[in-house]
């Protein structure tokens, strides 16, 4: 399959099997639609120099970078675990507008982790890593920092086990930024592999959906505290998750007022809600955010030129020395190496299935594994979500998140198709980014 695209008046020819991106004419990339039974415009076009693109065309697939052969690639499976997401803390000092998890409390009561069950997701997945020699721990809520001291707690005895057993263990943590003091900064800059700063953009963007528990705006509260942990991360990994709602469908300004603010690393991700929630976004606005990722990649391109760029999660791709297909097919890995694990040590395929009984795999005090709704986990994966099969971006994507297409579709194969829309835009964007950027 070659998928053939324009981005700012530059037309592209993407072979999705070999991942070669060549620049080409708008005449080329009507011959190539020709060639794949597409509908194309080839009326008053020169014959010769279509004779000339048919023969460049055959010379590039001989050398396996145009049509390339289907690849026999099959996903590779582990029984062993290699995460898990502690929901340290079922409890938040903010109350989100569109919070999925019902202000942290996952629709349960307000809980927070004792050590006790953090000591025990441990020793668990410890137990059920096999060989594996990296195994890394999220820590989720709520607002992970309300439960600080368990997490100090967790992070030492983990470090001290993996000593015992070979395992080298990396920490991830994602805050709201209210309880991010100076001395807090410092711990977590020294424990944690990454940490994420939620943050929607703009004030008055930020404002209208995160606000603190007594109804106000959180945007003064945490930017300080926010530039304050970039500054002292240095070129550890870091980044700002924001969120775009039907709202702020202009969230590329969102994106570019993080960047001033002087951060490099930013996420910002459309809302999950489901559909009629005013703050959903409507199957009517995916043209619109389509234009908007395209005016954020123009934007994104001249600052990297000006040498004052960023990382935008979604246009960053590498199609020559990225992960490897096997991996890119297997889809996350939510419910078969990666689990959650909730205040009483309750088992969950992820974060994202925490308040949904049909889920529930066990708990970690007991040590076993619900072998059926993990093999439903295990045997899924881009092969098994038929719909992929003839979209350009299914290697950069593996099927889409298995939480979505469940809470949306009732399947955790069946693919979410705004999802997708959004998907395959941001992948144009960045591939056009790559072409316009690579020295």
């Amino acid at each position: 399959m070659v998928h053939t695209f324009e981005v700012d008046g530059k037309y592209y020819l993407f072979d999705v099997e070999s991942s070669a991106l060549h620049e080409c004419d708008a005449l080329t990339a009507e011959v190539i639609k020709k060639m794949q039974g597409q509908p194309y415009f080839l009326e008053g076009a020169d014959e010769e120099a279509v004779r000339e693109i048919e023969a460049d065309i055959k010379e590039l697939k001989e050398k396996g970078l145009l049509f390339a052969k289907r690849s026999d690639v099959r996903p590779e499976k582990s029984e062993h675990l290699k995460a898990l997401c502690l929901h340290i803390c079922h409890d938040c000092n903010m109350r989100c507008a569109y919070c999925f998890a019902s202000e942290g409390t996952y629709k349960g009561e307000r809980q927070m982790m004792s050590f006790e069950v953090a000591k025990a997701a441990i020793d668990f997945l410890i137990k059920n890593s096999g060989d594996r020699k990296i195994l890394e721990t999220d820590f989720f809520g709520g607002e992970p920092l309300m439960n600080l001291g368990v997490i100090k707690k967790t992070v030492a005895y983990a470090r001290e086990q993996g000593k015992k057993y070979g395992k080298t263990f990396l920490f991830t943590l994602t805050t709201n930024g209210v309880l991010l003091n100076e001395e807090t900064a410092e711990w977590l800059n020294e424990e944690m592999e990454n940490v994420v700063m939620s943050l929607d953009g703009r004030k008055e963007v930020n404002d209208a959906i995160r606000k603190t528990v007594n109804g106000k705006g959180s945007f003064d509260v945490i930017i300080n505290n926010f530039k304050r942990f970039a500054k002292i991360r240095g070129n550890k990994s870091y980044y700002i998750r924001g969120t775009f709602t039907n709202k702020n469908l202009d969230f590329g300004e969102d994106v570019k007022f993080i960047a001033d603010q002087g951060f490099k690393e930013i996420s910002v991700e459309p809302v999950v809600l489901p559909k009629g929630d005013p703050l959903a976004i409507p199957d009517d606005a995916l043209p619109a955010i389509r234009e908007e990722y395209r005016r954020l990649s123009k934007e994104y391109i001249k600052r990297k030129k000006e040498g004052r760029g960023f990382n935008f999660f979604h246009f960053v791709i590498d199609i020559e020395g990225g992960p490897c297909l096997s991996k890119r097919v297997n889809a996350c890995g939510a419910g078969n190496e990666y689990l959650s694990v909730t205040p009483k040590g309750d088992l969950y395929p992820c974060h994202q299935f925490s308040d949904n009984p049909k889920f529930y795999m066990g708990n970690v005090f007991e040590g076993e594994i619900n072998r059926e709704i993990r093999g439903i986990f295990k045997n899924s994966s881009l092969f098994t979500r038929e719909k992929c099969d003839a979209c350009f971006a299914r290697y950069h994507c593996s099927g889409g998140c298995a939480a979505n297409n469940y809470n949306f579709n009732g399947d955790v194969n069946k693919p979410y198709e705004p999802t997708c829309e959004m998907m395959r835009a941001r992948l144009e964007c960045a591939l056009h980014i790559l072409a316009e950027t690579k020295q």
